[in-house]
């Protein structure tokens, strides 16, 4: 019969476990072959800020930035829509140097390049839009405001000096709309953004999913939602209206807000494009609210050519969704944009680094775009047409 094991065999049964353990192991394997966060200097294209980002951020402000609406498919094809247009290149004679400034609203900018309005920045970064602001300042990039900041547009203007436009909601409060007009002018704004896509709050699954797991909302941020009018808690077919009654009359009574040139966001078609025009906007935003809102629309680029036949030149276009590359800038610009709004991009810079990320991905677009005019010929953003792209949209 064996003995019993005493206290001094199972220490020992112990040890001898642990080293040879592959746990102990591991700290003699050399340190370069570790996983490891990136460094922000080894980062050398926009889509490797989002694994970054994602790991230095909560899964559920992670899900609220880069997830869509119902399966996302929408989201999906605002990428596909890029390998739809084809780059032209003529090597013969080209670009013996590049320039990116341009101007849009009579504006003048170092590149065709902006921050698209999106909420919650301080979801990823302590100092939230500030620093966002801050990085655009740094690479020369123009700001969106958005209506539901996480800091209000006067505090985010003071953090630096380069140039902002701010986004408006109705959301069937005309005296909060008022007062956020009052505070773009003061605050130097030099554009009025009227989003028109966001009737009813959207069904974005990765957020029900997480419910439990969002952070509680500041004070200040329930005060914003409340001013937006008196909703019941749930509606008919549990569903809540943000902006259903907003009509294109609307447009007459901004006017009267200021002297602010007011773009139209979130139009895809060119009767709607038309209709921007006739009722007296400034520029107009092609977009599908970054695939948040209603699932299965196209993607921005493919209608992209049709909206700029159907406006002709008549007012500014700026076209967002799914822009990850200065090609994808480069392709909408032959199609007949004046400008690009980026949305994810800059927020995944944020949550990676702060200002400095920000600036780094808008630094890294312009650097790509530069090389795809210069191999396009183009010195200048007037040199760049529809020649420069083959398009085949299904």
């Amino acid at each position: 019969m064996k003995p019993p094991m005493t206290r001094r065999d199972a220490l020992r049964n112990l040890g001898l476990f642990i080293a040879g353990s592959p746990l102990l192991h591991s700290q003699f394997i050399p340190r370069d072959t570790h996983q490891r966060v990136p460094g922000l200097d080894e980062i050398t294209s926009v889509f490797e800020f989002e694994p970054v980002a994602r790991a230095k951020i909560l899964r559920a402000s992670y899900d609220y930035v880069t997830g869509g609406v119902e399966g996302e498919y929408t989201l999906r094809r605002n990428r596909k829509g890029f390998d739809w247009v084809t780059l032209i290149p003529h090597v013969v004679g080209g670009a013996s140097s590049v320039d990116l400034s341009t101007e849009v609203l009579g504006q003048p900018m170092p590149s065709p390049i902006f921050i698209s309005p999106s909420s919650g920045h301080q979801r990823l970064h302590a100092e939230g839009e500030k620093d966002t602001h801050r990085g655009a300042t740094a690479a020369g990039v123009t700001m969106i405001v958005s209506y539901n900041s996480s800091f209000g547009t006067p505090e985010i203007a003071a953090t630096a000096e380069g140039p902002l436009w701010q986004q408006l909601y109705i959301h069937r409060n005309l005296d909060a709309a008022r007062e956020r007009i009052d505070q773009a002018v003061e605050s130097g704004c030099l554009a009025v953004c009227l989003t028109v896509d966001a009737q009813y709050s959207s069904l974005r699954e990765r957020l029900t999913h997480n419910r439990h797991m969002n952070p509680p909302r500041s004070a200040s941020r329930r005060n914003r939602r409340s001013r937006r009018g008196a909703f019941r808690p749930q509606e008919l077919y549990r569903i809540r209206p943000e902006s259903p009654d907003q009509s294109w009359e609307f447009l007459d009574v901004l006017r009267t807000w200021s002297d602010l040139p007011i773009l139209v966001k979130g139009l895809l078609t060119a009767e709607d494009a038309t209709l921007a025009v006739e009722h007296g906007a400034d520029g107009i935003v092609v977009s599908n609210h970054g695939a948040r809102y209603l699932g299965h629309t196209p993607s921005t680029i493919e209608v992209l050519p049709e909206i700029v036949d159907a406006v002709g030149g008549r007012i500014a276009i700026l076209v967002d969704g799914g822009f990850r590359r200065g090609s994808d800038i480069f392709k909408a610009l032959a199609l007949g944009a004046n400008a690009v709004s980026l949305g994810r991009p800059p927020l995944w810079g944020l949550g990676a680094f702060g200002a400095t990320g920000t600036q780094r991905v808008l630094e890294i677009l312009q650097a790509e775009l530069a090389l795809a005019m210069a191999s396009a010929g183009c010195s200048r953003i007037d040199d760049i047409d529809r020649g420069m792209v083959m398009a085949d949209f299904p």
